[in-house]
């Protein structure tokens, strides 16, 4: 007779399964607080208990048919651990006698085949990523458990949400707590491209409006670059078409933090435009800004 595995190596593989295919389902582990998931365990438990209980009253029917050896043979072997023999049955290399009893009667090239049975390990991984696949394809179909679509989906609204909720949480930023920053250029810029090319162009070349690259300025009412220029945007130029971006809602102070970066850097950080390369005349007073 065969020795059959303990019960508790049974409940602890079906435990594990248990989880594997809770987790495929509901895609989190909030099941572990779960009544139903415990509750699962135990009746899985149970009916382990049952079944091993069942093996072994089948496992005494038999015992008690076999012959005096066989008996001895069969208590001595119960006699090793589950997982010695375990162990054993997948890298223990049967003795000579043994080889020559599953001995195949054909070989090639001096090497014979043997009729070994597979490992247990081997078997047992086969028919696990055999039902592993089937649950997996069942929930890949009817859930929304591995869809890369979805998954994208729940990531980019849960990373709104935190952008969201961290704007909401910050101060908004006004003319004396706005500062430069290198990192708010290429955002700048975007905005910029939205909703000030329409008079100062490409670059901030100038056209309807002003050369932005240039160093003289019509309006000066801040003693530093940036702040100026964040100055003009939100409260724009009366009687011009410089309109009031900021006091209008148009633009946030964040944007218009952003826009002053982008400003700064095209006249401090470039070169300015003359009129010979395509950029508007000087328009105004040679500005003498103080350093940032």
């Amino acid at each position: 007779m065969r020795q059959r595995t303990p019960v508790f190596v049974n409940i602890l593989i079906i435990t594990v399964l248990l989880v594997i295919f809770y987790y495929l389902f509901v895609q989190s582990y909030s099941f572990l607080t779960s009544p139903y998931f415990w509750g699962t365990v135990v009746i899985s438990a149970v009916l382990a208990y049952i079944h091993s209980a069942i093996g072994d009253l089948i496992e005494n029917n038999k015992f008690k048919k076999l012959t005096a050896e066989e008996k001895s043979a069969y208590l001595a072997e119960k006699k090793i651990s589950y997982f010695t023999r375990l162990y054993s049955a997948a890298f223990k290399k049967q003795s000579d006698t043994e080889e020559k009893d599953i001995l195949i009667d054909h070989g090639f090239d001096g090497i014979m085949e043997l009729d070994n049975q597979l490992p247990k390990w081997w078997v047992g991984l086969f028919y696990f990523g055999t039902v592993f696949c089937i649950v997996y394809i069942c929930a890949y179909s009817f859930t929304d458990f591995a869809h890369p679509l979805s998954e994208y989906d729940q990531e980019y609204k849960t990373q709104e949400a935190a952008i969201a909720k961290y704007l909401a949480e910050q101060p908004p930023v006004t003319i004396e707590s706005a500062k430069f920053s290198e990192d708010n250029i290429a955002a700048g810029e975007e905005i910029f491209k939205s909703n000030c090319v329409s008079c100062h162009s490409d670059g901030g070349k100038g056209g309807i409006g002003p050369n932005l690259t240039d160093n003289f300025w019509h309006n000066q009412p801040e003693k530093t670059l940036f702040k100026n220029v964040f100055h003009v945007v939100e409260n724009g130029v009366t009687g011009t078409a410089m309109q009031a971006w900021g006091k209008n809602g148009v633009l946030t102070g964040s944007d218009i933090e952003k826009v002053a970066a982008y400003v700064y850097s095209i006249n401090q950080m470039k070169k300015p435009i003359t009129p010979a390369e395509g950029g508007a005349p000087p328009y105004g007073d040679e500005a003498h800004w103080e350093k940032q």
